[in-house]
């Protein structure tokens, strides 16, 4: 038992115990909220999905103004509407990552926000 210890907690007789740093323990803490890296890629994982929000916006902005503007050209309409038909691909599978992780987290955990806000069940 006492090997095992020592093992888990990166503790080796001759030197003692080695703790990593701060920002690299991770996990949840006795109140319910993330702590170390998850904190970390939580706040990643966030700005990524805005950045896509925004980005998809943007995207549907200049397909519809390029559309209005193609004045019966048949290139100038096709590549607009591929532009917005991306666009609408992109945040359908945005939005999904979303619900996926909702009925996940309802199957394992009977709790729709289990996997996108964990906390510790007391």
């Amino acid at each position: 038992m006492i090997i095992i210890n020592y093992i888990l907690a990166a503790c080796d007789p001759a030197i003692g115990c080695i703790t990593p740093p701060s920002f690299i323990q991770s996990g949840i803490d006795s109140t319910g909220k993330l702590t170390g890296m998850l904190i970390f890629l939580n706040s990643l994982l966030k700005l990524v999905f805005i950045i896509a929000g925004l980005w998809g916006f943007i995207n549907l902005i200049i397909g519809g103004f390029g559309f209005m503007t193609a004045g019966g050209d048949s290139k100038a309409i096709g590549k607009s509407w591929e532009r917005i038909w991306q666009t609408f691909l992109g945040l359908l599978i945005i939005v999904s990552s979303f619900l996926l992780a909702a009925i996940i987290g309802m199957l394992l955990f009977k709790n729709p926000t289990a996997i996108l806000q964990p906390q510790l069940q007391q």
